[in-house]
């Protein structure tokens, strides 16, 4: 829910591709945060996991709108197996290396953050699955930034969200037990030990959800102590509170029968309602609104009432656009549209010839950033985030999703097939490529990593013997681990390449590129790569490029996709740097 910088993000995206063998896992991650600039850096991030099965979104994450997916024709409201919500906190557990809490830190920030994370975390529970989890965290603690959030939400819940004790699942953590019992203290060191001794003049500041229930069954029956405090000298690590919350029916409000029937309500505000409302203490304007907008609507099946509107034949077919400006403020960049790939569009019949696709290819899953002029990029996304782009364009904010596969060669046209493969998108498309394939040794891998141009004759005779034959144009370069010789790479490593009249180059991004050189050993310091660029420049110049189209095909990948300059993806060049 709150997801940039996305080192979290990353590692959920590697517990979804544990299996290597399967190109598309049917889950899939949405990342969210509110930060527009921070969502590049986000994209950045999960980009160097080349999934097809990441989205990033930008949205206010107390109010991120519901998300409608297509169930055999019939729309219904997406809701999670999994939630993080590691909401933003004053982040005091991080004082061993944030010098800045030292200076700037007061109790005055969590009391500033409570409300914001109460709503965060609310919101979160409303859109999780019955048996679902959330895990609630933040890098404070403070309790009312932590057993306070977590003990109004589930009073809140009334029995549709519980706390799991998960203190099995992580054998070897050092943690303490969540607190049960705390005060509120101002900025100038006033405290308070219950809501009923709070003055009227600081209601606005302090709020009755940051004190502990007074109910003392109330509050055993939450089981507080199965919160984990990690503190920073258990195991010389940063402080961290975590709270895994497993949702068990829906949550109260989304029970509760219908107040006004037959009433038409305005689809942006059904998304964009404010769900602080049931956790305000009076039942003001927004818990009003929520209650009237989604009452009567279980989280079992939730019907669309704006799906007349949305199907109105005013939207192209098949195209994902940036959501209306009249219906959702945008902010920061503005994003170029998700067009999928038609069935009958000529442009995918001399691709899947020239690599002889499997007919299990999915090529609907195929999509491009515009909707005008040629086709320089082709991206693809699972079916299942398909299915989500198609249904939410004018409800949700998508920054970027989806891995580029194919890139268009400048005068491409000449060759059988205007597209060639991108590094970045080799892993899942390789299982359905069944033509121009060369098996390479681990000799072969280590002179196409480290020059640009070699010639064939420099390879090994089964490469050679592999490559004469093939015409100029994309290849795809395979090095199977030898079990027999367990002192070499057992690492599988594809790679893309280009088939010249002499000589063979790859195409891989320079830190793709010095990351493979390095599982084989070899450390390719600073001064050694400028070495290593005038040996591949000398050994360019006697050789000549491959063919013209490659160049210029360079220069074109530098200027990229739409979206390149923001996500620093190939464009990075496919050469050592000069």
């Amino acid at each position: 829910m709150c997801a940039a910088p996305g080192s979290k993000t990353t590692q959920l995206i590697e517990m979804l591709h544990a299996d290597m063998n399967v190109p598309f896992p049917e889950g899939f991650v949405i990342a969210n945060d509110v930060d527009n600039k921070r969502c590049y850096l986000l994209v950045h991030q999960a980009k160097r996991l080349s999934s097809p099965c990441i989205m990033v979104v930008n949205h206010d994450a107390s109010c991120i709108p519901r998300l409608m997916i297509d169930v055999n024709g019939r729309k219904e409201v997406l809701f999670y197996d999994r939630i993080l919500c590691d909401v933003p906190c004053s982040g005091d557990g991080t004082m061993r290396k944030n010098i800045d809490v030292w200076k700037k830190w007061t109790t005055l920030n969590s009391l500033q953050l409570h409300g914001l994370q109460l709503r965060i975390a609310t919101r979160g529970a409303e859109q999780l699955v019955e048996g679902g989890r959330m895990v609630y965290s933040t890098c404070s603690l403070n309790p009312i930034e932590d057993e306070a959030v977590i003990a109004s939400l589930l009073e809140k819940s009334e029995g549709a969200l519980e706390l799991a004790d998960v203190s099995s699942e992580l054998p070897g953590l050092k943690w303490m037990p969540g607190l049960t019992q705390w005060k509120v203290m101002t900025k100038d060191g006033q405290w308070f030990a219950e809501w009923d001794e709070v003055p009227h003049s600081r209601h606005t500041q302090i709020r009755p959800t940051m004190f502990p229930p007074k109910d003392s069954e109330k509050l055993q029956a939450m089981h507080l102590e199965r919160c984990l405090r990690i503190l920073p000298h258990h195991q010389n690590t940063g402080g961290f509170f975590v709270a895994v919350l497993v949702k068990k029916s829906s949550m109260p409000w989304n029970k509760r029968p219908p107040k006004l029937q037959g009433e038409s309500a305005k689809p942006r505000d059904s998304v964009q309602s404010n769900p602080a409302g049931p956790m305000v203490e009076k039942a003001e304007g927004p818990a009003e609104l929520e209650r009237k907008l989604v009452t009567g609507i279980g989280d079992a099946e939730i019907i669309e009432r704006t799906e007349d509107l949305e199907n109105n034949g005013n939207k192209k077919d098949g195209v994902c656009g940036p959501p209306p400006s009249k219906k959702m403020k945008l902010f920061g960049f503005k994003e170029d549209p998700f067009v999928f790939i038609p069935e009958d569009d000529p442009l995918f019949p001399p691709i899947q010839k020239f690599y002889a696709l499997d007919p299990s290819f999915p090529r609907m899953n195929l999509l491009t950033r515009t909707t005008e002029g040629k086709k320089r990029q082709l991206y693809m996304v699972s079916k299942e985030l398909r299915n989500v782009l198609l249904n939410n364009s004018e409800r949700m904010k998508v920054i970027n999703t989806g891995i580029k596969v194919w890139c268009r060669n400048n005068s491409g046209e000449e060759f059988d097939c205007a597209f060639r493969l991108a590094q970045e998108g080799i892993y899942t498309l390789y299982p359905f490529i069944n033509s121009r394939i060369i098996t390479v040794s681990l000799e072969d891998v280590k002179i196409l990593l480290t020059q640009e141009n070699p010639f064939l004759r420099k390879l090994s005779s089964e490469t050679y013997s592999q490559a004469k034959d093939l015409a100029k144009g994309s290849v795809v370069l395979k090095y199977e681990p030898d079990p027999t010789k367990p002192d070499t790479l057992q690492c599988p490593i594809v790679l893309c390449g280009w088939r010249g009249k002499a000589s063979i180059r790859t195409f891989v991004p320079k830190n793709e590129r010095l990351h493979y050189l390095r599982m084989m050993g070899l450390e390719v310091l600073a001064e050694k790569r400028k070495e290593g660029t005038a040996m591949t420049d000398e050994s360019a110049a006697s050789s000549g490029p491959p063919e013209d189209e490659v160049g210029t095909d360079q220069s074109a990948e530098q200027a990229a996709s739409p979206d390149a300059a923001s996500m620093g993806s190939d464009s990075a060049g496919a050469a050592l740097p000069r």
